[in-house]
């Protein structure tokens, strides 16, 4: 049985959680609205590149596809781009992530192909070392970067076309959370390279004459696709980062205050049980005199 001073302090200890659980949560909500306008306004753009390449791709094929596009005729080397936070105390965000890459290898494995890992965010690469820990390989670290965006995708994506030209792999997948709202983020995997051709492009009436030819044009469209689709994640994992946040420490605030109730029960009982003893103890002395 605690006593009363204990009990006491570990009501003062709890509330200042509380206060501290209650700021982050405000601080998380003041910086969702921000992440979430940018993660749906580039969400247009990224849209409309993937039709401008479906029309492209669908007019070049076989020798003149550029490398991006065509691969490099295997697929026995997969990469695997995991976008983790560098931050904690985001529910279960990063847990998920890492279980759908977790997965993916898994599947890439039991095929026989080879599994490597680049790792974007700190908060995902010490469980995936625990059970991949040859796997590893390079990574990008976004910790000493206030919020990520275009300059952090385009130093991503140049590494990873780099090790694509250099063959370090032949595929490579991009796993990240898709925000939909505070409550719901959800892992996606897209393949990232080669970029997979879109199987129907838009229908149109219009004949379109590109200049220069297709090829030229995919040469240029190609990378920017790729540097589009980092930066959307990052958006993306952004904006799930500050709802998972959210919604963690609205939790640990009411679980604080429903801990606070219970503990504040539990000291008046003792406290009233305290003053009842003393009082018995002082009657009986009464009475023995």
């Amino acid at each position: 049985m605690p006593s009363l001073k204990e009990l006491k302090g570990r009501i003062n200890s709890v509330k200042s959680t509380q206060k501290i659980t209650k700021a982050k949560q405000m601080v998380a909500a003041a910086k969702l609205r921000r992440a979430q306008a940018a993660a749906e306004a580039g969400r247009p753009y990224a849209e409309r590149l993937s039709a401008v390449m479906a029309s492209l791709a669908g007019k070049v094929s076989g020798d003149s596809a550029p490398r991006l596009l065509a691969g490099t005729g295997s697929d026995q080397r997969h990469l695997l781009v995991v976008v983790n936070t560098d931050k904690g105390l985001c529910g279960g965000l990063n847990s998920n992530i890492v279980k759908a890459a977790k997965l993916k290898a898994r599947e890439l494995i039991a095929e026989g192909k080879d599994v490597t890992f680049y790792l974007v965010g700190k908060k995902g690469r010490a469980p995936l070392k625990r059970d991949f820990a040859d796997a590893i390989g390079k990574g990008f670290d976004t910790a000493g970067v206030k919020t990520p965006g275009f300059e952090e995708a385009d130093a991503i994506s140049a590494e990873l076309i780099a090790m694509f030209e250099d063959g370090k792999f032949d595929v490579a997948h991009l796993i990240y959370p898709t925000f939909q709202s505070a409550l719901v983020q959800n892992p996606t995997v897209n393949q990232l390279i080669p970029v997979p051709s879109p199987e129907v492009s838009e229908d149109s009436d219009a004949v379109v004459e590109y200049e220069p030819g297709e090829e030229e044009i995919l040469e240029e469209l190609l990378p920017r696709y790729v540097k589009t689709q980092l930066f959307g994640a990052l958006l993306e994992r952004e904006a799930s980062e500050q709802g998972a946040s959210m919604t963690a420490m609205d939790n640990a605030t009411r679980n604080a205050g429903d801990l606070i109730n219970k503990l504040t029960i539990q000291y008046n009982r003792s406290r009233q049980a305290a003053i009842t003893t003393e009082l018995i103890e002082i009657i009986a002395g009464a009475e023995a005199l």
